[in-house]
């Protein structure tokens, strides 16, 4: 059971704070880098090996058909890729691309008029797909199946549409919550693909390229520890290794070793899993306070000195695919492994009647 289903978004900027060194959300700075770290082709792309391949398959086959490629859809979490593939299926397409997002398109006409600007072939990337309002959203479905848009002039019973038929393009939606899509758009993508998370070697790969093109010299071993820190996440890898090279720079020869890596890092709280400060006190809070749950998520925020929703919203979700913390009925309960991690006892190993389950119930 969730208690808390009208939370915000994980990506809503109000409470995904970008100054995070560990979070998956993309700030100036980043952006800026990401552009000339980018690949620019399929074969340049790091991990995401079904998705390449199928990728693949249906641009190969939309070029000898002569044909623009089927409407794509890329969902996952933040920061796997999704807006690098969008360009790299417009430059495999030979296509240029137009690049939006959801929240920018708050009505039909602010769709409409970026439809009817496309040239034929052109890609259009859609970001936050599902954030798009809903009047916009059920005129992407014509414009994606019949490219046509129906463009409505005037108001009341003297309104009149007016048919405008759209060059053939290429959508390309990318969303980290495809829940939210309502099935008559998912079905209208001839293509979908979900980014899973990067394996440490997948990791080490792109943090090798980075350092290359960011001219840093980097031992493999320093490689593999920014690799393990990084989430599974390719633009977390990107900022570590941006922060190691500063701390080399400033510290040591500039060449970056285990040893370097894992001092850096330590210096900007990011620990051996990836945890940083946050992630930290949620733990601690919980265990220490009261151990180990359940406990209820405004109790558990309170204790921490955050709001709930960042609680829930930005350490949570990584806590529990790290296995560390559960949600249950009742409330937010430790594993094992959170105990392990922080180097704690469960109290259940004093004997009965230790723990505080009983006071903070969800």
């Amino acid at each position: 059971m969730n208690w808390d289903d009208t939370a915000p978004p994980a990506d809503d900027p109000a409470t995904a704070p970008a100054e995070r060194l560990v979070g998956a959300a993309a700030d100036g700075e980043d952006q800026a880098v990401e552009a000339a770290l980018r690949p620019k082709s399929l074969d340049e792309f790091v991990g995401q090996e079904r998705v390449r391949e199928q990728l693949d398959l249906v641009l190969k086959a939309a070029l000898a058909r002569g044909a623009t490629a089927d409407h794509v859809l890329l969902s996952g979490a933040p920061g796997l890729g999704k807006t690098t593939l969008s360009m790299i299926i417009a430059a495999e397409m030979g296509a240029p691309i137009r690049i939006t997002s959801g929240p920018a398109i708050q009505h039909a006409g602010d769709l409409a008029a970026i439809l009817s600007s496309l040239q034929e072939g052109e890609v259009l990337f859609l970001d936050e797909i599902h954030r798009m309002s809903r009047p916009a959203e059920e005129m992407l479905y014509m414009a994606m199946e019949d490219f046509r848009v129906d463009v409505i002039v005037g108001k009341g019973p003297g309104a009149t549409a007016i048919p405008l038929e759209l060059p053939p393009f290429t959508l390309v939606g990318a969303t980290t919550r495809a829940g939210l899509l309502p099935p008559p758009l998912r079905d209208r993508f001839g293509f979908t693909a979900h980014m899973e998370f990067y394996a440490p070697s997948e990791l080490e790969r792109v943090v090798h390229r980075s350092a290359r093109l960011l001219d840093v010299e980097i031992e493999a071993d320093g490689a593999a520890e920014i690799a393990g820190r990084s989430r599974g996440t390719p633009r977390i890898a990107n900022r570590l290794l941006r922060r190691v090279r500063d701390y080399a720079q400033v510290k040591a020869d500039g060449v970056i070793t285990r040893e370097i890596a894992a001092t850096a890092l330590a210096v900007y709280e990011v620990d051996g899993r990836g945890l940083d400060r946050l992630d930290r006190a949620v733990l601690q809070a919980l265990l220490k306070l009261f151990g180990g749950g359940p406990v209820g998520l405004s109790t558990l925020a309170v204790a921490v000195g955050e709001e709930r929703e960042t609680v829930e919203e930005v350490a949570e979700p990584f806590l529990v695919r790290e296995g560390l913390l559960a949600r249950t009925p009742r409330g937010r309960v430790a594993t094992p492994a959170a105990w392990a991690h922080l180097g704690l006892v469960p109290p259940q190993a004093h004997g009965p009647g230790s723990g505080q389950q009983g006071l903070f119930g969800a």
